[in-house]
């Protein structure tokens, strides 16, 4: 087990031999396949993204070891890597951490510790397998709970139209956004609501569009607006 986590690679090698090289950009993409493998079975995302993950160790692993050994050009990599977050749409906090796990894989595989590269996909697999089977930090979202927008016309006094329709059926309002649209002519509410009973959506949107003036409604599941980091 001590060999299993010895340094393949002298920190000071200047002289990168082919075998080593096939070998470290080897294990680098096995090791990203399972990750992007693992993430892609409990997660709901993109083509491009998977591929981008399981491949992302091996990039990081040659980049380590094009500049092991000189911290100037370590230093200019990393000032690099860090443009990309300009450059990318904000991900979520899932991908993100995604995203670390495979850079942490390629820098222990450009450094040579294959073997603990290898400890690690298998350790994180398993955690990320079980956080999401047994549903870890799943928040406490009723499914009572919604968002509901609502559309009405810019004359509309809405602070107390709804409220006897909030009363009859709800035991929660929160108002959390006021929006114009239209070139001002209409406004767009959004609350956080709790319906009292299920299967009552409908009843309350045929409520709410006899007060609105028949404008466009929605309702969804109450989501935090908090996923990205």
């Amino acid at each position: 087990m001590e060999n299993l986590f010895e340094n393949m690679n002298s920190l000071n090698q200047t002289d990168i031999t082919l075998g080593g090289f096939v070998l470290t950009i080897c294990a680098a993409l096995v090791l990203g396949a399972v990750l992007a493998i693992t993430y892609r079975v409990k997660s709901h995302t993109t083509k491009s993204f998977v591929c981008t993950l399981a491949i992302l160790p091996a990039v990081v692993s040659v980049v380590i070891l094009m500049v092991s050994g000189s911290l100037g050009a370590g230093v200019a990599v990393a000032g690099t890597f860090s443009l990309v977050r300009f450059r990318s749409a904000p991900g979520t906090a899932k991908e993100i951490g995604a995203i670390f796990m495979a850079m942490a894989v390629g820098l222990s595989c450009g450094m040579g510790y294959m073997g603990a590269a290898t400890v690690f996909t298998i350790i994180m697999c398993v955690v990320v397998l079980l956080y999401e089977s047994v549903g870890f930090g799943k928040g406490n979202v009723s499914s009572l709970e919604k968002t509901l927008n609502i559309t009405v016309p810019e004359d509309l006094d809405y602070s107390e139209i709804f409220d006897e329709i909030w009363e009859q059926y709800t035991t929660r309002v929160e108002m959390i956004r006021v929006k114009t649209t239209n070139l001002g002519s209409l406004n767009k509410l959004t609350y956080n609501i709790t319906l009292k009973e299920k299967n009552t959506e409908k009843k309350l949107i045929d409520d709410l569009r006899c007060r609105n003036g028949n404008l466009e409604i929605s309702m969804s599941a109450q989501v935090s607006e908090q996923m990205e980091l």
